[in-house]
């Protein structure tokens, strides 16, 4: 998939007047009015991360952190290009999720070094297959993230490398607690069929060992917002009517009359639906989100 999130065209008024205004953008390195780091981050997903490491020594602007927005576009703002040409750090999902990111950076004077998860991931092997960009659901690639975070912390702001070391260790264990619950699932529910509307869990999916069999051109045609082919939406239709599948994963942040009908038809034949989200929900950091997503699916497939 690529070009998730478009960057459409910015206004010319303000936003240009903005950054007509930035005379010189901070360099990395340099601290914000109040003594923080100042992280843009695409989402709030990696905001949390952030700030889960940083605490009050960092300032994150989350731009995508609405959970009841469609992840799928974007607008920019003046506000959104100031934070950037202001940033000490910036991070994005990489993979095409987010190409805005890369917009914004190049329409200001920024200097601030980028973490592109995708890449620190190293999921992505290239080659034919279709890759799923959703990393922020493996949580190997999230170990990762926290400790490449916690050293870039640090060198912007070596007096509190110690707190932010102690905290991302935190994090860690807890993200490792993820790891170990997934893989006590795996014990007993390998194998086991699934499906979803996106393959937004894809990677939550394969750490529990499920076998995601919806049709690869339903799923790619509701990512790219295309019309789904007849015989693909009828053949994810049959996983349901005919019980295929333990679940369905159903993207709480899209919809389209094509995911409605799949949805229906699991309610219909008693196929328990598991909402997924592609940012944070209100109230909740990314460990306790994503421990409420394994505590869905699990419920869902014990059912």
């Amino acid at each position: 998939m690529h070009n998730r999130l478009l960057a459409l065209p910015l206004v010319a008024g303000a936003a240009a007047l903005v950054l007509t205004g930035c005379a010189t953008s901070p360099s990395s390195g340099d601290a914000s009015s109040d003594g923080t780091i100042r992280v843009v981050a695409s989402t709030n997903v990696y905001g949390s991360i952030v700030e889960s490491i940083g605490g009050d020594h960092v300032s994150v602007t989350s731009i995508l952190n609405d959970p009841s927005q469609d992840p799928h576009s974007f607008e920019s703002s003046a506000k959104t290009q100031l934070a950037v040409s202001k940033a000490d750090l910036l991070i994005e999902n990489g993979g095409g999720y987010d190409d805005f990111m890369t917009t914004l950076a190049d329409a200001s004077t920024t200097k601030a070094d980028t973490i592109n998860v995708v890449k620190l991931s190293g999921l992505d092997k290239g080659g034919d297959a279709e890759f799923n960009e959703h990393v922020f659901y493996s949580y190997p690639t999230m170990v990762k993230l926290v400790a490449d975070v916690s050293k870039r912390l640090s060198a912007l702001d070596e007096g509190d490398a110690k707190t932010f070391q102690d905290n991302a260790d935190a994090l860690t264990t807890k993200l490792e607690g993820l790891e170990s619950d997934t893989a006590d699932l795996k014990k007993t529910h390998d194998g086991e069929k699934v499906a979803y509307t996106e393959p937004v869990p894809g990677y939550l999916f394969d750490a529990i060992g499920l076998d995601n069999v919806t049709p690869e051109a339903f799923s790619e045609a509701i990512e790219e917002g295309d019309d789904v082919p007849p015989a693909a939406l009828n053949d994810t239709l049959k996983l349901f009517t005919k019980k295929t599948v333990k679940l369905l994963a159903y993207n709480d942040q899209t919809s389209s009359p094509e995911t409605e009908q799949v949805k229906k038809a699991a309610d219909d034949a008693g196929v328990p639906v598991v909402g997924v989200t592609e940012t944070l929900p209100k109230g909740q950091d990314y460990v306790s989100w994503q421990q409420a997503n394994i505590d869905a699916v699990q419920a869902a497939l014990q059912k």
